[in-house]
């Protein structure tokens, strides 16, 4: 067998004979890959109002302004609060917002098992959803503590946590007090989410913060910061790395 060998002055061109022994040879694609972004609106103030509506229907239950035969009518008003948030998750993945979107899924989830169990009228139904509760404030102690740069969830989050304790020892218990203060907070976070749905909703028809929300950190860089700020990193979020 013959073999040539590069002019003098020539360097030899690199392929799969330098490669590692045992690894495939993979060229450089990076000057021919794209990222395309693409802008949507804020799916926020969506998720906030839908947790106000739902939180004013189920406190009015628990305050006594419904009777307790209006269980399954409130249950079916909960319902689409499942679909809503739902919907607002999946749109905060798609905006690379993995705090809100898990967020606003487990809100979905928590309502749709609210809704269900309540219509359905399952029995021992209000003490498994005392459980269910109790776990709820488990995992919002968790997001409380990587949330507060986003002082818009955190503070929703912050007011929540009070409540899901009182639901879920108010159901394990029975106790008439516990489920009235249960919703009082439950209006309580109603204003709460209500106030940051109409800033947040204010601050994207124009373009400027409104009314104060309270972002600092990597919140406020996100809002204020310049293209390149928002594109930093980029290859290695969720999408563009080849595992999550």
């Amino acid at each position: 067998m013959s073999t040539t060998s590069p002019a003098d002055g020539d360097a030899a061109p690199a392929g799969p004979a330098e490669a590692p022994p045992g690894r495939r040879f993979e060229p450089d694609l990076r000057s021919m890959t794209r990222i395309n972004l693409r802008p949507i609106a804020s799916p926020m103030p969506l998720g906030f109002f839908t947790v106000a509506i739902a939180s004013v229907m189920t406190a009015c239950l628990q305050l006594g302004v419904f009777d307790a035969e209006a269980r399954a009518a409130v249950a079916l008003c909960v319902l689409p609060a499942f679909a809503l948030q739902l919907l607002v998750s999946f749109l905060a993945f798609g905006a690379r917002d993995v705090i809100a979107a898990t967020l606003m899924a487990v809100f979905a989830g928590s309502w749709a098992a609210y809704a269900l169990v309540l219509f359905s009228g399952a029995a021992d139904g209000l003490r498994v959803l005392g459980v269910f509760n109790l776990a709820l404030l488990c995992f919002g102690a968790l997001m409380a503590a990587v949330t507060r740069p986003k002082r818009a969830l955190w503070f929703v989050l912050v007011v929540s946590l009070p409540r899901w304790a009182t639901t879920g020892l108010s159901g394990l218990t029975g106790a008439e007090w516990l489920t009235r203060t249960s919703g009082a907070l439950g209006i309580l976070v109603a204003l709460v989410a209500m106030y940051a749905a109409f800033a947040l909703m204010l601050e994207d028809m124009r373009s400027e913060e409104v009314l104060p929300i309270g972002r600092s950190g990597p919140a406020h860089t996100a809002v204020e910061g310049d293209l390149g700020v928002q594109l930093r990193n980029l290859e290695r979020q969720a999408g563009v790395r080849r595992t999550l």
